[in-house]
């Protein structure tokens, strides 16, 4: 797909030190999680509106799960470059947060919806070695910090203040890239994450090589030291599960967004198809916990 060769392209991006630095951590063997999630069912992700990221929403009470796809970018956004969207998040008291990027520059934009309808654009600019891409947002439970992801094999997270929420942030000022979840293994190609409590979240992992874990396209689990906040906290990463690779269709698959919601226990994953099968057998996986 077109999106999947451009977030590759920008993954050159990361640098010969973060590969470098993956290259040594990627021999450990990676822990054993307690937890195990099951399958429970699926359904159809449309290859337009539901194929980069999902969320679950809690404010208003009764919302809809929310989806972005090439086809939720407004023209409005898209036209001034912002032509990627990734995995979404929603704050408990209804923010709701989408990661955007463009296919040059030097900076990345989150678009918030208030929980009054409204609309606002925080835009942040790149720090030292940070990658454009921005793959995902991901609201800490309680809500005034959020983490964000970049491309490629990487041995961090990014932390900023959240935009709308935190009352740090404004949409004239630069979001600023606060701190880091320093990891203990690195990840590769990570397309989502969601907070699973304060202290872990869960990210899906596109990675298509599977030398990091011994699997492709794996289910992380990263257990945080503290909560996420103004200084560096590290993450313990472990590899839960490969994600679901079935499809009438044979060639690479393509995982996406991820979400937890706490209200049911359910954890729900992005798949897209290969081939011509991204049009009709692309799917949206659910799993409960044991």
């Amino acid at each position: 797909m077109a999106l999947r060769a451009r977030q590759r392209c920008h993954a050159a991006l990361t640098g010969l030190v973060a590969l470098a630095s993956a290259a040594v951590l990627s021999t450990a063997a990676p822990a054993q999680a307690a937890d195990t999630w099951t399958e429970t069912g699926s359904d159809r992700a449309d290859p337009l509106t539901e194929s980069q990221g999902l969320t679950s929403v809690e404010v208003p009470a009764n919302s809809p799960n929310r989806y972005t796809g090439i086809g939720t970018i407004p023209v409005s956004v898209s036209s001034r470059g912002w032509n990627h969207v990734g995995d979404p998040d929603a704050s408990y008291n209804g923010y709701y947060i989408e990661p955007y990027q463009a296919d040059s520059g030097t900076a990345k934009m989150f678009r918030v919806q208030a929980p009054n309808g409204t609309w606002s654009e925080y835009v942040h600019t790149l720090g030292s070695g940070e990658a454009l891409n921005n793959s995902f947002v991901a609201i800490a439970p309680a809500g005034q910090w959020m983490v964000s992801g970049e491309w490629g094999t990487m041995t961090r997270l990014l932390v900023h203040p959240t935009p709308g929420v935190n009352p740090s942030t404004s949409p004239s000022a630069n979001l600023p890239w606060t701190s880091s979840i320093r990891l203990d293994h690195a990840v590769r190609d990570v397309q989502g994450c969601d907070f699973l409590s304060a202290t872990t979240l869960l990210c899906s992992s596109d990675d298509p090589a599977g030398t990091l874990f011994g699997m492709t396209k794996p289910l992380l689990q990263i257990d945080l030291s503290a909560e996420p906040g103004a200084t560096d906290v590290t993450g313990h990463v472990t590899a839960l599960r490969q994600l679901p690779l079935r499809s009438g269709c044979s060639g690479e698959f393509e995982t996406e967004g991820i979400d937890y919601d706490r209200r049911s226990g359910t954890l729900r994953v992005i798949v897209i198809s290969p081939g011509f099968c991204v049009l009709t057998d692309s799917k949206t996986y659910k799993f409960t916990r044991g």
